[in-house]
């Protein structure tokens, strides 16, 4: 059995600050996605749902949150749940399902409405939760966090908040031309230099913000797609979902501790680059097959970290590839041509789904003026809290 499904459809709402319900974007996003894979609602066997947990008591199950919005009609539903990753494991969720002859045809759905400014603690008193104790005991708030990666790779490899800018600068020409991204006006180093210091060296156009938006598929198996009339669509061809090893010699938020690494010998590789070698292993691929990428540019400096956990680039060599010009639009391999969390800010649970939706549109040619010429193989990488790491491989 191949390992591949077919990405029939893909939709988006746009997003923003619209003050409305998180099912409200979903629905949208999923009527989207369903028009453009050109199926009713009712051919959909299963429904799978990356939760949001602001939403209230739809938010944890919201698989059904969205099918009953869309209208009972019995498909089955999954709720799925992985902090930032959750739309990636959604679509790896519905993936197995295809593939183990449990459906045929899937919907993946996440949406969101985020709070304003950047994300806080829930309430309450959680001592034997880490993300509780890294906000409560530490401090450690998630601009603190990205301030911190880029003081690391100032420190070890020389990057320059000049080359933080540069990503920013990069991201917003990408957004400024896709109509579902929030920013959509470029920005000039000069601008980013001049905004407000949060977390230094990082400033505030080098964090992105929160959002609502939302963001759909239509997965099926590889014989629906060709019964429908689908001789050639663009293939999910790897999921990798991975979590760390002991010892976590470089910690990722919320842990704020380790294992020792006298007792135990350092992992050959790391959590964080762990992700995309599993989804390339899974693919049959490797970084020099890709076409594009889409990464989570929490901030600038971690989407310079990306490029070199992808394997694009030796370590430390991530601001050489930015400033080569060749993650932009027109270089040899764009990364982020979405205009990346950048652009669009934090809709938790439907941005690895967002990131899958641009794959689709560039593998199609369907990206207009962000499009990437001859586009045949993309990547994504995402990360959740609680060692949460997922990758996607789409193809053409």
């Amino acid at each position: 059995m191949t390992g591949e499904v077919a990405v029939l459809g893909a939709g988006m709402h746009p997003w923003g600050k619209w003050g409305r319900g998180f099912v409200e974007y979903g629905t949208r996003a999923a009527r989207d996605a369903l028009a453009d894979a050109g199926l009713d609602w009712r051919a959909v066997q299963s429904v799978v749902g990356a939760d949001t947990v602001r939403g209230g008591y739809p938010g944890y199950v919201a698989g059904a949150a969205f099918a009953k919005a869309l209208g009972w009609q019995g498909a089955r539903v999954t709720s799925v749940y992985a902090a930032c990753a959750s739309g990636a494991q959604a679509i790896g969720t519905a993936r197995a399902q295809i593939l183990a002859g449990l459906a045929e045809v899937a919907l993946v759905v996440g949406a969101d409405a985020a709070p304003k400014g950047f994300f806080a603690p829930a309430g309450g008193d959680r001592p034997d939760d880490p993300d509780w104790l890294r906000f409560r005991v530490l401090g450690a708030t998630n601009p603190a966090y990205f301030g911190l990666y880029a003081r690391r790779r100032m420190a070890l490899y020389g990057d320059t908040v000049e080359d933080f800018a540069q990503v920013k600068v990069k991201n917003s020409a990408a957004g400024a031309v896709n109509p579902y991204a929030r920013y959509r006006k470029r920005v000039s180093a000069r601008e980013v230099a001049a905004s407000a210091v949060v977390a230094d060296p990082l400033r505030l156009l080098d964090i992105c913000a929160t959002s609502d938006g939302a963001a759909a598929l239509v997965l099926s198996s590889m014989d629906f797609a060709r019964r429908h009339g689908a001789a050639d669509p663009v293939r999910i061809r790897a999921v990798a979902t991975a979590t760390p090893h002991y010892p976590r010699t470089v910690l990722d938020l919320p842990d704020i501790a380790t294992d020792s690494a006298a007792a135990v010998p350092e992992p050959a590789t790391a959590f964080r680059a762990s992700i995309a070698r599993g989804a390339y292993e899974e693919a049959g691929i490797g970084p020099e097959d890709l076409s594009l990428a889409e990464v989570y540019d929490l901030s600038t400096a971690l989407e310079l970290e990306w490029y070199e956990d992808l394997g694009l680039c030796a370590a430390g060599e991530g601001a050489r590839l930015l400033r080569e010009g060749t993650t932009a639009l027109g270089g040899r391999l764009p990364v982020n041509t979405s205009g990346g969390l950048a652009s669009f800010g934090e809709a938790v649970p439907a941005q690895a789904i967002a990131q899958v939706c641009e794959l689709t549109w560039q593998l199609r040619g369907q990206a207009g003026a962000r499009q990437v010429p001859g586009a045949r193989v993309g990547v994504t990488a995402n990360q959740g809290l609680f060692g949460h790491g997922s990758a996607v491989v789409a193809v053409r």
